[in-house]
């Protein structure tokens, strides 16, 4: 069996910035754009159909922030979409 494929990473500060991490190249978070954001994505999917992507923000992000990501990335045909739940520390 193959080994699962890690997921890019899309991550939303509080200055509603978005920021992608590829974790299958252990690559720092990089800041992109909205159009950025889904070419990336789109392009590594059309790789590799297989490739999750996983959004997480900040706890200070309103979740209409997360919202609005998630439906974008629907929108433009960004397929395996799921949320990064961080368990809380201490």
């Amino acid at each position: 069996a193959a080994p699962p494929v890690q997921p890019m990473e899309v991550s939303i500060h509080t200055d509603k910035s978005i920021w992608l991490r590829d974790r299958a190249q252990a690559a720092a978070e990089n800041k992109v754009t909205r159009a950025e954001l889904v070419k990336i994505i789109r392009d590594k999917q059309n790789a590799n159909p297989q490739q999750p992507v996983v959004i997480a923000a900040d706890k200070d992000v309103r979740y209409e922030a997360v919202l609005e990501v998630m439906d974008m990335l629907q929108q433009n045909q960004v397929a395996k979409v799921g949320l990064l739940a961080r368990p809380r520390g201490g």
